[in-house]
C-alpha cells in the first residue's frame, strides 16, 4: 500500500473537519452552547474527544467558526433571494422550502439558538451582530413590497407581516428543541399566511 499523497491527506483532514462541524452542529443546535460538551460532539461524531481539539483550539472556537459560516450562508442566501425565478411569493416560498428542509434544520436550530443565549463566544456574537434578524428581514422587504404591489401580498406594513410570518418558521424550526413535535406543514400552506 502506497503513502498517502499531500492532497489526499489534505482530503481527509478537510473531511474529518466537516465531520467535527456536522456532528457539533447537532449538539449545539439540541442542548446550546453551554449545554455542549466536546465529549458530546465526539460521541455524535464517532471520534476520540482529543481529535477535536487538532482541528479547534477550543469548544469557543469551533462554536464561533459554525456560526461565522452559517451567517455568512444565510446573509447570502438573503441577499441573493432576488435573483431566483419566479415570482415575490414564489421567491419567499423557495427561501422557505429551504429553511424547512431536513438537511438545514440543524443549521437554523443553531442560530436561533445563539440568538437567544446569553453565553456565547465573542467571535459568534460578532458574527449574529453582523447579519442580525432584523437586517434579513430588511433584505426581503422590497420583494415584499413588489408582491403587494403585483397583488400576491396584501396591503400593509411589510415588515411587520415578513417578521410574524419567519416567527412562525422559526416557532416550527425550534419545535424540536422545545419538545412540541407537530410535524412540518407544506410551504404551500405556510405561504397563504402571507398571500391574498
Amino acid at each position: 500500500m502506497s503513502p498517502l499523497n499531500k492532497q489526499q491527506l489534505n482530503r481527509i483532514r478537510d473531511d474529518r473537519k466537516q465531520q467535527i462541524k456536522h456532528a457539533a452542529m447537532k449538539i449545539f443546535a439540541r442542548r446550546g452552547f453551554t449545554g455542549t460538551k466536546t465529549s458530546m460532539i465526539a460521541l455524535e461524531a464517532g471520534i476520540s474527544e482529543g481529535l477535536i481539539y487538532r482541528y479547534f483550539k477550543s469548544k469557543d472556537d469551533l462554536y464561533s467558526e459554525l456560526v461565522q459560516e452559517l451567517m455568512d450562508e444565510a446573509g447570502k442566501e438573503f441577499e441573493s433571494i432576488h435573483l431566483l425565478p419566479g415570482t415575490a411569493s414564489e421567491q419567499i416560498g423557495t427561501l422557505t422550502q429551504g429553511m424547512l428542509i431536513e438537511s438545514n434544520k440543524y443549521a437554523f436550530m443553531l442560530i436561533l439558538r445563539a440568538r437567544k443565549e446569553e453565553e456565547i463566544p465573542e467571535k459568534a456574537k460578532q458574527a449574529l451582530e453582523q447579519n442580525s434578524a432584523n437586517e434579513l428581514i430588511d433584505r426581503l422587504v422590497p420583494i415584499f413590497i413588489k408582491g403587494q404591489k403585483a397583488g400576491e401580498f396584501p396591503q400593509g406594513d411589510a415588515r411587520e407581516m415578513l417578521s410574524w410570518f419567519f416567527y412562525i418558521i422559526n416557532s416550527l424550526i425550534m419545535q424540536d428543541v422545545w419538545g412540541e413535535e407537530c410535524g412540518m406543514p407544506d410551504v404551500s400552506f405556510l405561504m397563504r399566511i402571507l398571500t391574498k
